[in-house]
């Protein structure tokens, strides 16, 4: 009898951790998801320091490297040895403004360096599909969170004058695939604005023609946004203020729908 009792407190035991197991990871599922794609400037190049390198808020998350939910903190991306502080966390924390019950799920796939051109499908970029891998990653979040819009930020590497003729084209038919295959046809899109700060300025022109020719979009301004003294990329303090700007546009969007 006594064995049989051993025996029967070891499984409930075992049991309980296997609940409690499970009860941390639904605790840690987001309600809401958002894409954030682009290349380094909503990757994150904002150098890192104590302060905003700290769990901001509990409610906030990030589906990692291995595609699983975690609280999030800079840097969010890891297209890079040296990501740092981007958009995306300021975007999440103003977001959370409007409902503190809320959990907020940020899907990170911004590559650094990437063309408007590797964000087709099929299209490689440094060993990576960046476009089929931002589709996949966000059809894992769907599983658990409802998926409420998209964040861009890119341009820096179209920013010439010929790949700024095309580049119009070219993100329309980036937004349509996106919607399809992510199932959603009205999904919202904000853009941004390259740095203000950078020698030519091709691509922003265009950049602001996107709120109408793709339908449920908009875009945020770089105004009075500084480099962190390379002339190409948000400083911390600048990154942190994009992402409200973004927050405030996806807001408009979303209580349009």
């Amino acid at each position: 009898m006594k064995i049989i009792a051993r025996f029967i407190s070891i499984v409930c035991v075992l049991l309980a951790g296997i609940f409690n197991i499970n009860a941390q990871e639904m605790d840690i599922q987001p309600d809401e998801v958002y894409l954030l794609i682009g290349q380094s400037n909503m990757a994150g190049r904002g150098v890192l320091d104590e302060k905003n390198t700290q769990v901001v808020s509990e409610n906030i998350l990030m589906l990692d490297k291995d595609n699983k939910w975690v609280i999030a903190k800079n840097p969010l991306h890891f297209d890079k040895e040296f990501a740092g502080v981007g958009p995306g966390l300021s975007f999440a924390q103003k977001m959370l403004k409007n409902d503190k019950k809320n959990k907020i799920g940020l899907i990170p796939c911004a590559w650094g360096g990437s063309p408007i051109n590797v964000w087709m499908p099929g299209a490689v970029y440094l060993n990576h599909k960046p476009y089929d891998e931002a589709i996949e990653r966000a059809k894992i979040a769907m599983q658990t969170g409802r998926l409420k819009g998209i964040l861009w930020h890119q341009g820096e590497s179209d920013n010439k004058h010929g790949q700024a003729d095309v580049y119009l084209q070219k993100l329309q038919v980036l937004v349509a695939n996106l919607r399809r295959d992510l199932n959603s046809p009205n999904l919202p899109f904000v853009a941004g604005e390259i740095g203000r700060f950078n020698t030519d300025n091709f691509i922003n022109p265009v950049i602001n023609m996107i709120y109408k020719e793709v339908s449920n979009s908009a875009v945020v301004s770089s105004e009075g946004l500084t480099d962190k003294g390379d002339h190409l990329h948000f400083d911390s303090v600048s990154a942190d203020i994009l992402g409200q700007r973004y927050a405030e546009a996806m807001n408009k969007l979303l209580k349009k729908n």
